[in-house]
């Protein structure tokens, strides 16, 4: 992706949290009548404990499939970021933090030669907070995949599952998907998925 100068990105200083946040979540995401109160529904740290369990499943895999990597081959994780990557729904601050069991992977990841892409369901207005966001919490971030004006009319899993399909077609074994939602992980396009919870939608 064409990086451009910091002094040509909008000022993330001027953008709040909650509207990043209420851009952010799929329309089919909102099972309850506000994402909003997610946070006051489900405990932190159970969350973190939850994505801890699912992290501790998913790196002694990704360790053994990194090791294995066919000479030449291009290695990639495909994440989501709305309460995957970020804290969104605790994170009341910007930049919102990461999500420690998921930033942990990924600097193993990333360490050892595989690349990062992010695919998410925000828009494209909120595309340089968002890759601010995510490289000062540590991620190095290969690609951010936003939807464009046309995408938002379309179905969530489908844009996503089109843009793993854009990131294989750059010469990209996508050993992993790692997401909270159905719409993350559907479609296949990725030798692995894990899910994080989201608690039947409480999370964006």
């Amino acid at each position: 992706m064409t990086r451009r100068p910091w002094a040509r990105r909008i000022s993330v200083t001027t953008v709040s949290v909650a509207a990043l946040a209420a851009m952010a979540a799929p329309a089919e995401a909102a099972t309850t009548s506000s994402t909003a109160g997610a946070a006051a529904k489900v405990d932190y740290a159970t969350w973190q404990q939850d994505c801890q369990t699912v992290m501790n499943d998913a790196l002694p895999y990704l360790k053994q499939r990194i090791a294995a990597a066919k000479p030449g081959e291009k290695q990639a994780i495909v994440f989501d970021i709305d309460n995957t990557t970020l804290e969104t729904d605790f994170g009341f601050s910007f930049p919102q933090p990461a999500n420690k069991p998921v930033l942990n992977v990924a600097r193993y990841a990333q360490e050892h030669g595989v690349k990062l892409f992010f695919v998410t369901a925000r828009p494209g207005i909120v595309y340089w907070p968002t890759e601010y966001n995510l490289e000062h919490d540590g991620y190095d971030v290969s690609g951010l995949y936003v939807r464009g004006l046309l995408d938002l009319f379309k179905d969530v899993a489908s844009y996503k599952t089109a843009q793993r399909v854009g990131i294989e077609n750059q010469g990209y074994t996508i050993i992993a998907n790692i997401g909270n939602s159905a719409t993350d992980l559907s479609g296949g396009h990725a030798e692995k998925t894990y899910k994080l919870p989201d608690y039947n939608g409480q999370l964006s």
